[in-house]
């Protein structure tokens, strides 16, 4: 489950909230789109979302191509979906999502900034 962390205040515009909503569930085509647009990956709160739900996809399409051979890798794309509406939810609402070894891992290679 994905933990809600504090983060500094930031002017979080609706347009922020949307843009992260739309990087989650229209995730990967929206992340690499943002990351292009220079006046959205400016924005600390879409790049976050953004980066993360880069992230997510492509682990989640990874581990579902790969259990898609067994049952349990339709199971898993079923999951992955309904986690990644949750989030895309959470984001929506202004908060900054932690995802336990995803947020862990874009701050070690300086992605994003953690608070």
């Amino acid at each position: 489950m994905a933990v809600m962390d504090p983060q500094p205040a930031v002017d979080l515009t609706d347009e922020d909230k949307l843009w992260a909503l739309l990087s989650w569930i229209f995730s990967p085509i929206v992340p690499i789109i943002v990351l292009l647009l220079e006046d959205k990956k400016q924005r600390k709160f879409i790049k976050y979302n953004a980066i993360q739900a880069l992230v997510v996809s492509v682990v989640g399409y990874v581990i579902s191509a790969v259990l898609s051979a067994v049952i349990v890798g339709c199971f898993t794309g079923v999951a992955l979906l309904v986690y990644i509406i949750y989030l895309a939810v959470q984001s929506y609402q202004g908060k900054w999502v932690t995802i336990p070894v995803v947020t862990d891992f874009c701050v070690s290679q300086g992605w994003i900034e953690k608070a």
